[in-house]
């Protein structure tokens, strides 16, 4: 078995709080299910896209636009609050930063939207973006959380195409930046894509998924000090393809996955058998946990988050660039802090906690403060000895107060001198 006592010990307990954690809410939410009768206007006003009396009230960047430009904001409408069909925008072109891609180009957008106009219908959302780097890589991710009719079905879509040069540092924690560092060079394509239906009248759902990783093109320039790279000891390849369909089950019962202001818990298990005759190159299982918990403290802009993400792969050979990895999750924000490819091996433990808090009383500025840790396992042993942490601050400008998307500046600290800018389009979880 891949887990050793430890291990088993760790992924039982992030389980059975998840559990604990999402029975104690389902009674919660019949609760609100009780009130929403009675008192619909006052649940309405923990979605964003339905505040509109608050809304005078708050500042975005396209209202510092209008001011800019004399232009009058359009009128508020308060009436049907949620319309079905409406897109809100977000739309960023920039010049950012990060340590991977030193200066790039970007062009990024949200769109947010509800599918009908029923009150328990879901905040869906889809996040595009294109980069240019320094570097000369291509970054091309679109992610989308869709909700269907009274969230009859979740559709979870994670694309993206990366042209990349990057540096690897082996496997294990036991890695120095400094001597390892491996440039790299390939051409990738992930296309994940979940179906999930709800199950009766709770917050859980269950579906299937189609997962592939193709990359082709791999090529390495060997570690700085002239030693064989844990990539060629491992198996170097010019191409590897993980290709299988997971078994996903997920518990979430936010109002808003941009970003989310209530108390809520998001809990998601994919399992993942990766077959040959399927495309793999070898048959092998992953396993993903992805746990979060909201408490919303004091004014509304407040909230303490809680974010655990677990990635273990096991029965076989997983190829390199599929092994769990900082900075490899859907969204690229695991291990703010260090680069992204930092720490890599067959499994992934990362505990993270983060305070938000608002600056201006009009909601266009932000703050947060987070520290973080993560650990893989070393290779060939396979087992957790090394945690490396990192502590950082940010600040959140508001880019549309109806999605109630933020652009997020964050500086993190880690160990062994590792620092760096991190920006995101909405929170980071």
């Amino acid at each position: 078995m891949f887990l050793n006592k430890n291990l088993k010990l760790y992924v039982l307990s992030c389980l059975l709080f998840f559990t604990a954690s999402t029975f104690g809410q389902s009674k919660k939410e019949t609760k609100k299910k009780e009130i929403s009768k009675k008192e619909a206007k006052k649940i309405s006003k923990a979605d964003s896209l339905a505040q509109c009396v608050e809304m005078s009230k708050e500042r975005d960047l396209i209202d510092i636009y209008r001011t800019v430009l004399r232009k009058k904001p359009p009128v508020e409408k308060c009436e049907p609050s949620k319309k079905a069909g409406n897109l809100h925008l977000a739309i960023l072109p920039a010049f950012g930063y990060s340590l991977v891609t030193k200066l790039a180009g970007v062009v990024t957008g949200n769109g947010a939207f509800y599918t009908d106009n029923e009150p328990s219908t879901k905040l869906s959302s889809v996040n595009v973006s294109v980069s240019y780097t320094q570097k000369n890589q291509i970054i091309l991710p679109i992610l989308s959380n869709i909700w269907t009719k009274k969230n009859k079905f979740n559709l979870l879509g994670d694309w993206r195409y990366y042209k990349y040069p990057e540096y690897t540092y082996g496997l294990g924690g036991h890695t120095h930046a400094a001597t390892n560092s491996n440039q790299l060079s390939y051409s990738n394509i992930i296309i994940h894509e979940a179906v999930l239906r709800h199950i009766g009248k709770s917050s859980f759902y269950a579906g299937l998924a189609y997962n592939l990783d193709y990359h082709w093109g791999i090529s390495e320039a060997g570690t700085i000090d002239g030693q064989v790279s844990d990539f060629k000891k491992y198996g170097l390849t010019k191409s590897s393809v993980s290709s299988g369909i997971s078994v996903n089950a997920l518990f979430d019962n936010r109002t808003n996955s941009i970003n989310q202001r209530e108390d809520a818990i998001y809990g998601n298990i994919a399992f993942c058998p990766n077959f040959t005759f399927l495309g793999s190159n070898h048959n092998y299982q992953s396993l993903v946990i992805d746990l979060r918990k909201y408490f919303k403290v004091g004014r509304k802009d407040n909230v303490i988050a809680f974010w655990n993400y677990n990635w273990f792969t096991f029965n076989g050979n997983v190829p390199y660039l599929d092994l769990p990895s900082t900075g490899w999750d859907p969204y690229a924000n695991i291990g703010r802090g260090y680069i992204q490819s930092r720490f890599r091996g067959k499994n992934l433990l990362y505990l993270e906690a983060e305070y938000r808090f608002g600056i201006t009383r009009n909601g266009l500025f932000g703050g947060v403060v987070f520290a973080n840790a993560q650990s893989v396992t070393d290779w060939p042993s396979n087992k957790f000895q090394t945690i490396y942490p990192a502590v950082g601050s940010g600040i959140r400008i508001k880019l549309n107060k109806h999605s109630n998307i933020n652009l997020a500046i964050d500086y993190a600290l880690g160990l062994d001198g590792s620092r760096g800018v991190f920006i995101n389009l909405g929170e980071v979880f």
